[in-house]
Parts: C-alpha cells; sequence; structure tokens
C-alpha cells in the first residue's frame, strides 16, 4: 500500500463518510487542534503533550526521517481521527512497530478507530515490520477494545508505569500481536463489514 493509494474514501459503520491521508506538514496546525479538542481527561493519559509547539517539531522530524508514519482521518475540512505507526530503522526492535490512535468522540463506536488500525498494519506489512505493540493506559477501554478486535494480547502489565498530566500514577498496558495473526483478524472484520467503499 503506497502513496498512490491514497487519499481513501472510507464509509463507518452508520454511514459517516471521511478520507484517509497520510499528515502533511501543512496539516500540523489542525492536528493539534484536533488533539486540543480531545477532552482533558484523554489528553492527560497521551504519552505526549500533542498540543505543544515542541511535540510538532520533534513529530514532523520523525515523519521527515521515515520513522513515524501518520495518517489522518478528515471528515468536512478538519481531522477527526489520527493513527500513526512509529518505528525504528536500528537495533534489536526494528522489526518491531507501535501504533498509537485517536479519534474524535463524535466518530467513536464507529469503527474509525479499526480502519486507521488496519490501514497501518497493511502499511506496516508493506515495510517489513513483524510485531506491531500498543500500550494503552488502564483506563482506555475504547483503545483496548479496539486492538483486541484486530488480535492483540495482554504482554504485560506495568503497574503504576504511566504519571498523567495531574499527577496520577496509573497502570499501563502493553499488547502486541505478530502481523501475520493481525491480517487474520482484519480479514475477518471485512468479512463482516467491509471497511472502504468499493469493496
Amino acid at each position: 500500500m503506497g502513496p498512490e493509494c491514497f487519499p481513501r474514501a472510507v464509509t463507518l459503520r452508520d454511514g459517516t463518510a471521511v478520507t484517509l491521508q497520510p499528515l502533511k506538514p501543512g496539516d500540523m496546525a489542525d492536528l493539534q487542534a484536533f488533539y486540543r479538542g480531545l477532552p482533558e481527561e484523554e489528553r492527560m493519559v497521551l504519552k505526549d503533550d500533542v498540543t505543544t509547539p515542541e511535540w510538532a517539531m520533534r513529530f514532523m522530524q520523525r515523519l521527515g526521517t521515515g520513522e513515524v508514519i501518520s495518517l489522518v482521518a478528515v471528515k468536512g475540512g478538519h481531522i477527526v481521527g489520527e493513527g500513526t505507526l512509529y518505528r525504528t530503522f536500528n537495533g534489536w526492535m526494528r522489526h518491531v512497530g507501535e501504533l498509537r490512535l485517536a479519534c474524535h468522540r463524535d466518530l467513536r463506536r464507529k469503527g474509525l478507530g479499526t480502519v486507521l488500525a488496519s490501514t497501518l498494519v497493511k502499511l506496516a506489512t508493506d515495510l517489513g515490520i513483524e510485531k506491531l505493540i500498543v500500550q494503552v493506559v488502564e483506563n482506555q477501554l475504547g483503545a483496548r477494545k479496539t486492538f483486541e478486535k484486530l488480535g492483540f494480547h495482554k504482554e504485560a502489565v506495568l503497574p503504576h508505569h504511566v504519571m498523567d498530566l495531574g499527577g496520577i500514577k496509573r497502570d499501563l498496558l502493553v499488547m502486541a500481536n505478530d502481523v501475520s495473526l493481525i491480517w487474520a483478524a482484519m480479514e475477518a472484520i471485512n468479512q463482516d463489514t467491509p471497511l472502504f467503499l468499493g469493496e
């Protein structure tokens, strides 16, 4: 799945139409506006403070090196969801990628998270990534269910590993799966409800 596959029209379970496309440098202001619009309790447990100029600069640098691949969902000219694939080119984890997802509250439980995650899995496969992990804070139940649907399973629980912006410590759940097994779960989902228009 290369750049020629985007932008890509997607229809969600309730009939909402969104467009998937790679994040472009000029999209950073809209991306940060999307993140600022998330409920405060959700922003408090994100791995990074995604509302700061410092984060935006680091993120764009990693996009430029290819260590980060960011896919956004756009509706009405605004970003309503973002999925990111993190990877490294060297070292003992060069075969492993990490997924992160965020969706606008109005589009949750409609399949947007699953669409973003499954598209990033396809991209990861093309890049030769063999295993994917996700890190979920204990109270992120929606994210956990999305990844379980794609075959991710719990590999570790790190007690009090995360300190949110309010200083509260929470458990971190590490979930993982081999890309080949994720493919099987994705195919089962596609048989029930096609994810993309035209399928």
